[in-house]
């Protein structure tokens, strides 16, 4: 059966549904500069709270996005890298990052026009 991203039940959908996550989208670009400590990408992804990164990096390392190294220390340090699969994200994500950043006045005239629409 082919993947199709409409169908709720298909293994794509969820895919889609992972790397479209804002917080993922967030933790993959933050990890595109290298290896990162848990308390590295919390400080750096203004907003997100304890429960939601560590269940982004949960879900991102069960689908092989991200590997996740305990190094045996007092304390444990655990670091969080791309995996090869993960860096295949990168032009995307980039890309996606590019046209939200370059297209962020247009969007907001654009809200700003539908909000003191009569």
């Amino acid at each position: 059966m082919e993947p199709n991203l409409y169908d709720r039940n298909c293994g794509s959908r969820q895919v889609l549904d992972r790397i479209g996550d804002r917080w993922s989208v967030l933790v993959v670009l933050t990890l595109a500069d290298g290896v990162k400590r848990y308390s590295e990408l919390a400080q750096r992804i203004d907003g997100v709270s304890q429960k939601m990164l560590t269940q982004t990096l949960r879900g991102l390392e069960r689908d092989g996005l991200v590997s996740r190294t305990v190094h045996a220390t007092v304390p444990p340090r655990v670091d969080y890298a791309l995996t090869d699969l993960g860096r295949t994200l990168l032009p995307l994500l980039s890309s996606l990052q590019a046209w939200a950043t370059g297209h962020l006045a247009e969007v907001e005239a654009a809200r700003t026009q539908y909000d003191t629409r009569p």
